[in-house]
Parts: structure tokens; sequence; C-alpha cells
């Protein structure tokens, strides 16, 4: 019995460091053979404490029209880089004109039959009835104006950050549908790294930690500080997640780039 205790532990020992054994295996259990600790995978990091990044835009958008229109035109294609502010999307809205100079003309004759109607109410030849209505009939149309005032801005769609055309779904002709998406853009101005890391690193990594990140695309290496830290710590593989922000703003670094992040020496 002895010699098969033997066995059977060293059966153990093999299958564990196979990694084989999971958590509660009945083969852990075998008589004779002390239960053996299982080690849960742990982030993918090197013996030297650096740790695997990707590199991700802060802001990913995908653009679409809030009225119904034809296309008038879309001059940045997949990849085109934009400055904030540049219209990335011009919409024909020539009948919402039309409508925005109708509603300005009957507003000015509102205010206009409403200023006549004040005069003859106060020399009493007008009921107070008629002024107010006139009064109702002006504000109305102010806030038709208004409404095709915004209509009208609606016809062109600004960058709202400098970044990039990730990719287009629409061209010019096309009739823009409210909510379909036409173009998706992202923020390549402001990058920041990704990461997961072991759940005793909270001992001494704190927000505004210093890092550095050697990215495998470029080949460089580039300063960073930790930004922000997970709210929770996953349960199973005791890890956390943690962002950090790139110093400055490097023309070579897109989203999606990864690389290895490096935090020096520290109390690990």
């Amino acid at each position: 019995m002895k010699a098969m205790g033997v066995v059977a532990a060293g059966l153990v020992l093999e299958l564990a460091s196979q990694g084989c054994l999971a958590a509660g295996s009945p083969a852990a259990a075998v008589p004779g053979v002390a239960a053996l600790p299982v080690a849960i995978a742990a982030p993918r990091a090197d013996d030297d404490g650096r740790i695997r990044v990707q590199l991700v835009a802060r802001d990913e958008v995908e653009l679409s029209s809030e009225i119904s229109a034809k296309i008038a035109s879309m001059p940045f294609r997949d990849g085109d880089a934009f400055r904030a502010g540049q219209t990335l999307v011009s919409l024909d809205c020539s009948l919402y004109a039309a409508q925005l100079h109708k509603a300005q003309a009957e507003a000015d004759a509102a205010v206009q039959l409403k200023q006549v109607d004040d005069r003859l109410s106060q020399l009493h030849s007008i009921g107070e009835i008629d002024v107010q209505q006139a009064d109702g009939r002006a504000k109305a149309s102010a806030a038709e104006v208004a409404y095709m005032r915004e209509t009208v801005r609606k016809c062109s769609i600004a960058a709202p950050f400098d970044g990039r055309v990730v990719k287009r779904s629409a061209a010019a002709q096309q009739f823009a549908q409210p909510g379909k998406t036409l173009l998706t853009i992202v923020d390549t101005g402001h990058l920041e790294l990704k990461m997961i890391v072991p759940s005793k690193w909270l001992a001494w990594l704190k927000p505004g930690r210093p890092l550095t990140v050697k990215v495998d695309e470029v080949g460089k290496t580039y300063p960073a500080a930790v930004a922000r830290i997970g709210a929770r710590v996953d349960p199973v593989t005791q890890t956390v997640d943690v962002t950090a922000a790139l110093a400055g703003h490097p023309p070579e670094l897109l989203p999606g780039m990864s690389g290895w992040a490096s935090f020096g020496d520290s109390a690990r």
C-alpha cells in the first residue's frame, strides 16, 4: 500500500506540473496524498515585471445624420486625418433652407400684425382677445423659425476632435437616414494604454505612477503614467484593469498597437 501511495503521489505531481489538474479535481484526493494547490492563470508578464499593454483611442465615434437628406459631400476617406471643427459630412439641405425662409417671412408678418393690434388696442379699437391671438401667432412663428434654423444647422457634421477616419459607410449622392452610420472616426491624439495586472500590485501601483512602454510596431519606448485603476478585482484571476496615459501625442502611434510596459524598480 505504501508503494501505491508513492506511485499515486508521483502521478499527481506529474499531472500538476503539466497543468492537467484543476481545482477540485478528484485526482487531487488520492488516498495518502495531500491535496495540491492549483495555480490560477496570471496576466502575461515577463520575469522582469513587464506587463503586456495595448494602445486604445480615448474616443471612437460613429457619426450619423439627425435629419433625412441627400449627402452632398464627404471629403475624407478611410485613413485620412482631420482637425477638430472641419466638416466631415455636408448634406443637401436646399429644401430645409427654403422652409426656413418661408418661416422667417411668416414670423415677420406676425410681428407686424402684432404691432398693429397693439396700436389699435391703445386706441380701444380692438378687443383684448384679438391682441392675445396676435401675440400667440407671433410666438408660434418665432418658434418655427428657431426650429428650422436648428434643422439647417444639422446639415453639416463637424469633427468633434482631431483624429482619423476609420471607415466610411456612405458616399456622396446617397440618402442619409437619421441614426444610420455615415463615418466611423477615432481620436488619435489621445491614446491610452490598457493592461491587466496582478491585484497584488495594488500595494504599490497608484494613479500617477510613471512607467515606460515599448511599442512592438515601431520599436520605440515612450514615457507614460498610470491614469486610472479599475474599480474591482477579478475574483477568479486576481487581476485588475489599469489605464495609463502617454506623455505627449506621438504621431506614429495608432490604436490597436501593442507592447510591453515596465514600471522599473518597485515594491513587488
